[in-house]
């Protein structure tokens, strides 16, 4: 008898755990609440909607001067509407490609990474999630940055040959690809972090990746140049968002396709040493 009774107020003292759930749409908000909790994610952001939009006016201000004065700089001859506003891209990529980086390198800097794949510990979930979520956010900014540099920036260069609507052929494809390249490279930044696990490595090799291997290309026989210069990231993404096209360069889709198989290549890289070394 007093075992039973023991038993019974055991079972009404006893705590009642709830019954808690990895999910990915929990995944998801775990790491969309830990971006936006983070000041330099909204200094980067930004800093990357601030260089998008800036340097646009800037060089369509510049455009319009050269116009007035008749002293146009051969840099800019053959500029439209599109070209001159989406100037920014490249300053833009490296503030939301850093951000990338950051937010996955980040973690493993500060430790917090043992925390969240205790949580996780599936792992993969982490990763897609993070990738997801930064990359909807800088596609959202660099979209929203290049509609804005183009919308103020065509009334600036309005009666100019320059001058261009958004129902000008090509034009929405031009603007809606920056903003999927900028997304896409906030993606492989995150990759990268992982992959390295250090934001000085992640940053380096984004750098590299983007802006100073293209250089180095340059230094190669032309002939070279042409067949290795339309593949590189930078290029590739270029290529997304380019009114115009040549011989020389690949078309929209084709250099959608490329940047995906980069970023393709960079995730998987990510996902291999998550799922094969301890953090």
């Amino acid at each position: 008898m007093s075992t039973l009774t023991a038993t019974a107020e055991e079972s009404r003292t006893a705590p009642v755990r709830p019954a808690y759930r990895v999910t990915g749409r929990r995944v998801l908000s775990s790491e969309w609440a830990k971006l936006w909790s983070l000041r330099s994610t909204w200094i980067t952001l930004g800093l990357g909607l601030l260089f998008l939009v800036a340097f646009g006016l800037i060089s369509a201000s510049r455009y319009k001067s050269g116009i007035d004065s008749g002293h146009m700089d051969r840099d800019f001859a053959d500029s439209t509407a599109v070209s001159l506003s989406l100037f920014g891209t490249n300053f833009a990529q490296l503030a939301l490609g850093v951000l990338g980086v950051l937010v996955t390198a980040g973690e493993y800097s500060t430790g917090m990474i043992r925390s969240t794949l205790a949580a996780v510990p599936r792992r993969l979930p982490v990763l897609w999630s993070k990738a997801a979520v930064f990359g909807l956010v800088a596609l959202a900014v660099g979209t929203l940055g290049g509609f804005v540099a183009f919308l103020i920036g065509s009334g600036i260069v309005s009666g100019t040959p320059a001058a261009m609507s958004l129902s000008h052929a090509g034009v929405l494809r031009s603007l809606l690809g920056a903003g999927l390249y900028l997304g896409l490279v906030g993606v492989i930044g995150t990759a990268l972090g992982a992959l390295l696990r250090s934001v000085a490595g992640g940053i380096s090799v984004l750098v590299a990746a983007l802006m100073l291997i293209p250089g180095l290309i340059s230094l190669l026989p032309s002939s070279w140049q042409d067949d290795i210069s339309p593949y590189l990231p930078s290029n590739a993404g270029e290529a997304m968002f380019a009114l115009t096209h040549d011989s020389t360069t690949l078309s929209p889709g084709a250099g959608l396709l490329v940047f995906l198989c980069w970023t393709a290549l960079a995730l998987g890289g990510a996902a291999y040493r998550l799922v094969r070394s301890d953090v």
